[in-house]
């Protein structure tokens, strides 16, 4: 008889969790065997960034099973170390930069052994209103579900959340208490503490909080998730929805999520027990993030709809069909749209002198990634001014690589402008 694989350990697990909804899980750390490890290494992205170590994917690939198997044994022997994670900055909409870390390959490797225990014990439980780093769902799925959800309820009010620094904050006591009452193996809670406790390397130095789970760590979206399941998805299911007088309905993914309802008080009474309910866990809601907007649906003949908000890169608000009706539409968030233009300013500057079929080849990407997202019916002028400044931008800095810009941009035009054409915009989500 031939040894379990790996898929059908973890759809064992699934199996069970979903067929007992209450049961503790208590050994499930000796699943994380060697084969088990190295699938966690394939599903890894290979082209990440190195830790503090400097070890790369591509490195430890060469002798994959011996690495795997010295893992493994520190493992088992209780020898294994997390390592304090390297700190980078990314930037976000308001002008403010985003802590991300950067861990070494084997805390990643051991974190995604964790992650996908973690998610076939906790993927039967999640509602279908969470979308955020789950398998087979995407933010296009949520944004679906929401427009679906605002045409179908006939909602009138929308909240409009933000949690202040949402994975800074996340109390670790009681992440702790939440992971317990279905994961109570000492080995894989241990695992979880030292990796939150390892610490950030910046500057040379190592710095520790006391609350948190680091952004960029490959374990953090699953433990957002399982901690935000029991703050806001559940209190909604079971406490919100069944005492309020209207039809509601809540979209969430990650730490982003709005919540719609049909009636004006049902929504100013969860807007004011929404900041309580996040308090007894130690989220705060940001105070001018947060709003509570008029969204109903418009009965008069000209002009717009009442009000709009921004979710998952976009702005939804009503607009005119041309069959003179109303509809929800959405088009690309200003903020993000001014963000990408201006890194793509930035990257026509900074790479002016490169191959023109390299500069090609990246702009080409660049757009069409920006395309997969937010190519969906209706934004259609939203990338088309992208299409257009890139092509502006593209000619400036190609006009600066000489004293005389002109020269050769005509000599540009002329000659390559055919074969070197950029790719129009397309709507590649017809929801």
């Amino acid at each position: 008889m031939s040894l379990p694989t790996v898929s059908m350990k973890l759809a064992r697990i699934a199996e069970q969790s979903k067929r007992n909804p209450t049961m503790v899980f208590t050994t499930l750390a000796h699943l994380m065997d060697e084969e088990f490890l190295k699938e966690a290494f394939q599903q890894l992205r290979k082209n990440a960034a190195a830790g503090v170590d400097q070890v790369t994917a591509k490195e430890y690939a060469e002798d994959l099973d011996r690495n795997i198997r010295d893992l493994h044994r520190r493992l088992v022997e209780n020898k294994y170390r997390a390592q304090p994670a390297k700190r980078a900055w990314a930037p976000k909409d308001d002008g403010s930069q985003r802590p991300l870390a950067i861990l070494v390959l084997e805390d990643k490797i051991v974190q995604k052994a964790v992650a996908m225990i973690l998610e076939a014990v906790y993927e039967p439980m999640f509602h279908e209103f969470s979308f955020g780093f789950r398998r087979g769902r995407s933010a296009h799925q949520a944004l679906t579900y929401l427009r679906k959800q605002c045409l179908e309820l006939g909602i009138n009010w929308i909240l409009d959340i933000d949690i202040q620094k949402f994975f800074d904050s996340i109390d670790r006591g009681r992440l702790r208490e939440i992971l317990k009452q279905r994961v109570n193996d000492g080995t894989i809670l241990r695992l979880i503490g030292k990796w939150l406790n390892a610490g950030i390397l910046e500057a040379e130095k190592i710095t520790k909080t006391e609350n948190g789970t680091l952004q960029g760590a490959v374990i953090s979206p699953i433990l957002a998730n399982i901690f935000l399941h029991t703050v806001l998805d559940e209190w909604f299911k079971k406490e919100v929805q069944p005492r309020i007088l209207g039809r509601c309905f809540l979209v969430r993914f990650a730490d982003d999520f709005v919540g719609g309802f049909q009636y004006r008080s049902d929504a100013e009474q969860i807007f004011k027990e929404l900041p309580k309910q996040c308090e007894k866990y130690g989220l705060t809601i940001h105070p001018k993030k947060s709003r509570l907007v008029q969204f109903s649906r418009p009965y008069w003949r000209k002009g717009k709809g009442p009000g709009t908000f921004d979710f998952l890169g976009f702005t939804h608000y009503w607009g005119k069909t041309l069959s003179g009706g109303w509809t929800i539409k959405r088009k690309t968030q200003k903020k993000r749209q001014r963000r990408f233009m201006k890194a793509i300013w930035e990257w026509c500057k900074q790479n002016r002198h490169e191959r023109i079929t390299e500069q090609h080849k990246m702009l080409c990407a660049k757009l069409r990634g920006h395309y997969q997202y937010y190519g969906i019916r209706g934004n259609y002028k939203m990338l088309e001014v992208v299409y257009e400044y890139t092509q502006r931008a593209w000619k400036r800095w190609l006009g600066r690589r000489t004293r005389n810009g002109e020269i050769a941009w005509e000599s540009f035009k002329d000659r390559y402008r055919k074969v070197f054409q950029l790719p129009k915009p397309r709507i590649i989500h017809a929801f």
